[in-house]
């Protein structure tokens, strides 16, 4: 059976009290995950969403011949989605569950659970004298709370706001250190609840973006032609956490650090105070707690702010502020990730109203009809789009044209590949003649042609070499650039350029500003810096010989399956030995004293990586693992991935160019997805106004009423539900092939699913989960007869017997 990763890279956008809404898909992307794991570990199927996954899994195996992982292995947020994003990594790294954040959203996001003690109005005459102001706010006929709250809800809303307005004036009525502790204490309640296994892979790793703005800024140097070097302040900051899971146990962070990256992201300016370290410190002391890596994290994270000792001044302020959409960290991520089987990588993006900017303008095309003037933004409108609304609700144009650009590229290079095939393996057919395919090939042998192959395909390049060595030189700089200042906690803002200036200026004195030999070909000097530097050529042509593996002999049918699989476990394997070279264990303990000298010891920086990754070592270990795989295949099927391994030098000085030096390390182009009310209209259509509460009071509204909340959440759920099943489906090459009835039926056993689950929580609002319920039913009704003739006869059969069972408990 062929197997296939769908590897999701979550972007969380901000939305104050849309967290709520988030928290229900973010949810669903966990029960879809655990689904996965349970799936391939063959463990029991379980009720609820997760069974219905899990049941589209084995739909899929048996309608497609494709076995399916979902791995969401990269995840990056911004105020309310950083929040979500912090607890959503902890829970697939550790096995914790979610569900006790599900109480920290419902009970503890409450006007009245997070003001601040001494904000608070001491009885109903605090501030006697606002009583107009609370009047025009609440009661007034045709206002706000008339016009935008339901009538059940209209006397708690009114009820929270106003102590809102009798609240302190001129400072933040939201208590930091209060948020700080509910933060805490979801952290202790998923550590205390029952553990399941471990979502992340062995040897996979996971890694966290968490969007801040640092209020004050910090200076960052900049090279420029003249002046030489200028100061700008900077304000932007992330905090990263990446781990890889290993045998044992694998935390993500210290749970001080998880609370400090949650708090800061969403310290809404003028809602809550500026986020600072003391807060934290204060939290733990309160807690008795240590933090350990406190003095590492910091230096980490504010290592500008660090090196000038004003780590205690640090002020902190909502992430969304000047990053609402962190898609280029989590582009960022993408380099050198393991992989095990083929990979179809998704980059899917939470955005809670994307018909927000589209709904307003709309109602000024509306008034414009009727002959009416737009008005203009008036004092307080003006001052607060230009502080809130504009920053966070920039489009994201920019970082899906990056994507795109980038997936434009790796088509055209398919393209030139596909074109130049013939060409290439007649070249390669000649080079050793045409007995070499008919024999075993032995890792000797095979590191012998290997060699060959590559000194032949740059002599035949004549004078395109140079080039294409001097991209290949590039794209190893820039790598050990990266690797480098990764590895280097204390790094400047200008230290990847005085790096990269230094390395090239050692390189050239070694000889190798220039590449081409006169006699054609390398240089000896290019030879031996390829062959214990170059970790990009080694990964593009595994990932090549994959795609050449899925297209031409699993398509084809032409070897037997044992045969393919492991052929194609073989290649990632040996993809794995290669992209875990990047760990720190293989770089060496001491790597990161390396990284803070290499401007002064280039040498000894190359040096020393070279020989952790031994890069030269893993090469024999590929020869000996791949001969043996290519000994199961039939002769025809060895010699098509005989010329696909011993030609991709070749494709490679073709295609190169064409990348512009990048190295790209997949094959296949980036997809986007979106999640959003927008996109999941099978129960009810019309968005984030005809689904969503939490919108109201500029996204403030779902604070003020619990039966908001338990709106929010539970489509945030269905939505996610939806939309969970839309992904699995679109990764099928042909998803046409499956019968649209049998997805709608496995969409209404999911809305069902989870309004079973949450009938008995959500009890603010007893029509909610009822009408719900009553419109699943009517736009997707029960179907009276499906086809199940095919080989999912038994499964569909159970599945169908089921609909209405009532759940057990959700493990």
């Amino acid at each position: 059976m062929r197997q296939k990763e769908l590897r999701l890279a979550l972007v969380c956008y901000g939305g104050i009290s849309l967290a709520v809404y988030m928290h229900g898909i973010t949810k669903e992307i966990w029960r879809l995950a655990r689904a996965s794991r349970n799936f391939h570990a063959n463990d029991p199927a379980v009720d609820g969403t997760q069974g219905v996954y899990r049941a589209l899994l084995e739909y899929i195996a048996e309608q497609r011949n494709l076995k399916l992982r979902v791995l969401p292995d990269i995840i990056a947020g911004t105020s309310a989605g950083g929040i979500n994003g912090v607890f959503l990594a902890q829970a697939l790294m550790s096995g914790e569950s979610l569900e006790p954040l599900t109480d920290l959203w419902l009970e503890c996001a409450d006007i009245d659970v997070l003001l601040d003690p001494d904000a608070r109005p001491l009885s109903r005459f605090t501030k006697f004298w606002a009583q107009p102001l609370v009047w025009f706010a609440l009661s007034r006929p045709g206002g706000a709370v008339e016009r935008t709250v339901s009538k059940s809800a209209r006397n708690e809303v009114k009820t929270k706001l106003s102590r809102l307005i009798r609240a302190r004036w001129f400072a933040p009525p939201f208590s930091g250190i209060g948020f700080s502790q509910l933060l805490y204490n979801a952290l202790d309640a998923m550590r205390a609840s029952e553990k399941g296994p471990k979502l992340i892979p062995h040897g996979q790793p996971l890694d966290l973006f968490v969007t801040v703005t640092d209020f004050h800024g910090h200076l960052e140097r900049m090279r420029l032609h003249s002046p030489p070097e200028v100061v700008e302040t900077e304000h932007r900051l992330t905090i990263r956490f990446s781990a890889t899971r290993g045998e044992g146990s694998t935390p993500l962070a210290d749970p001080a650090e998880l609370v400090f990256a949650a708090r800061a992201t969403a310290s809404f300016p003028g809602a809550f105070p500026p986020f600072t370290v003391q807060e934290i410190d204060q939290l733990l002391q309160q807690k008795e707690r240590q933090w350990p890596s406190r003095d590492s994290f910091l230096r980490r994270t504010l290592p500008q702010q660090y090196a000038r000792d004003v780590i205690e001044d640090t002020v902190l302020v909502d992430g969304a502020v000047l990053t609402n959409a962190p898609f280029g960290q989590a582009m960022e991520a993408l380099k050198n990730r393991p992989a095990h089987r083929e990979v179809d990588r998704r980059f899917v993006y939470i955005d809670p109203k994307p018909d927000f900017r589209g709904a307003t303008a709309e109602k000024a095309k509306a008034r414009r009809e009727k002959g009416d003037k737009d008005p203009l933004p008036g004092f307080f409108a003006t001052i607060f789009g230009a502080i809130s609304d504009i920053p966070r609700e920039q489009p994201i144009r920019d970082n899906l044209e990056m994507i795109e650009g980038r997936s434009s590229r790796v088509q055209r290079m398919l393209q030139i590949t596909d074109n130049l095939r013939g060409d290439v393996e007649e070249t390669v057919a000649k080079l050793f003649g045409r007995t070499l395919f008919l024999d075993r090939p032995t890792p000797k042998r095979l590191a012998a042609w290997r060699n060959k192959a590559q000194d032949k395909a740059a002599r035949m390049a004549g004078f395109t070499y140079g080039p294409y060595g001097q991209l290949k030189l590039n794209g190893i700089v820039e790598d050990i650039v990266f690797t480098l200042k990764r590895a280097h906690a204390e790094a400047s803002s200008v230290y990847p350029y005085e790096l990269r200036e230094t390395l090239w200026k050692h390189l050239q004195a070694q000889g190798m500003d220039d590449l081409a030999s006169s006699s054609g070909g390398a240089t000896d000097q290019a030879i031996g810096f390829f062959r214990s530097q170059d970790l990009g050529f080694r990964v593009r042509r595994l990932r090549f010989m994959a795609r050449r593996l899925g297209q031409d002999i699993a398509d084809a049918d032409n070897a037997p399956p044992e045969a393919v699989m492991a052929m194609q476990e073989t290649i990632y394997n040996c993809l794995s030995l290669y992209l875990e070279c990047e760990t720190k264990d293989q770089r060496g303990k001491d790597f990161s004293e390396i990284a803070a000298i290499a401007i002064a010891q280039p040498g000894k920086a190359l040096e020393q990586l070279a020989e952790g990754r031994n890069l030269r070592g893993i090469d024999n270990q590929v020869d000996a693992k791949i001969s043996e795989a290519l000994a199961m295949l039939p002769k025809e099927a060895r010699r098509e991935m005989l010329l696909s391994y011993l030609g991709f030098p070749f494709y490679d000085i073709a295609t190169l160019p064409i990348l512009q030096g990048e190295g790209l390390d997949e094959f296949d182009p980036i997809k986007v997805d979106r999640i959003s009310p927008d996109d999941a209209p099978s129960i009810r259509a019309g968005g984030a106004d005809a689904t969503l509460k939490g919108i109201e009071f500029n996204s403030f509204g779902a604070f003020f009423s619990r039966a908001y909340r338990e709106n929010d959440y539970l489509w945030g759920r269905l939505h996610g539900a939806e939309r969970m099943i839309d992904l699995l489906v679109s990764t099928i090459d042909d998803a046409s092939a499956l019968d649209p009835a049998v997805i709608q039926e496995f969409k209404r056993k999911a809305f069902h699913a989870v309004l079973d689950e949450e009938e008995q929580r959500l009890r603010t609002d007893r029509h909610l989960v009822p009408k719900i319920r009553r419109e699943v039913d009517a736009k997707i009704p029960a179907p009276e007869a499906i086809d199940t003739k095919d080989a999912s006869e038994g499964l569909m059969s159970r599945m169908l017997k089921g609909s209405d069972k009532q759940p057990q408990q959700t493990q």
